[in-house]
């Protein structure tokens, strides 16, 4: 490997530990809060964090096309999960909702992208057999039970028990007519 190659990897490295180190911050003050969302919401989170996984794995190992396979099979599922998520942003965070889903995604790339480069050699050995299991699986609730049971990481508790007011932009005023 060269030196310079080394640097970037190493520097790149240094950033994303960073990057995780301020996100278990957020999630350890988040998780103090002891909320949970929905069942189809964390299924869709685990749906999204899975098929991020996938993604990852499929550009770190050369596995591009088993990758497009899976999206191709749970088109659908993919696609509702993806359709939840938007909701649970819009509702969690009002106008700054494409902003924060945004955060989100990268975010999620970016702590599993860690997670492999922190493997080295072994990643593509553990990850890409997880492309065989889901050929097994049939339809949207395997799906879900297979993402919840691989425990995918996620960068950060978006969990919320409430959504934040959203402070409407009109004003209302009320004229009283003189009598």
């Amino acid at each position: 490997m060269s030196s310079m190659f080394r640097r970037i990897v190493s520097s790149r490295l240094a950033a994303l530990t960073a990057l995780s180190a301020a996100l278990m911050t957020a999630t350890s003050a988040q998780a103090a809060v002891n909320c949970h969302p929905p069942q189809d919401v964390h299924a869709a989170f685990n749906v999204v964090g899975l098929k991020s996984e996938l993604m990852v794995t499929a550009l770190s190992c050369q596995a591009q096309d088993r990758y497009n396979a899976f999206v191709a099979h749970f088109k659908p599922e993919l696609a509702m999960a993806e359709k939840r998520l938007e909701r649970y942003f819009q509702a969690t965070y009002g106008r700054k909702s494409r902003q924060q889903h945004d955060a989100y995604i990268t975010q999620l790339a970016d702590v599993q992208s860690l997670g492999g480069l922190k493997s080295g050699t072994i990643f593509c050995e553990q990850r890409t057999p997880m492309f065989s299991e889901i050929e097994a699986l049939d339809n949207a609730d395997d799906l879900a039970h297979y993402a919840e049971a691989k425990d995918i990481l996620q960068p950060a508790a978006y969990e919320s028990c409430t959504a934040p007011k959203v402070r409407s932009t009109k004003r209302h005023t009320t004229r009283h007519r003189k009598s």
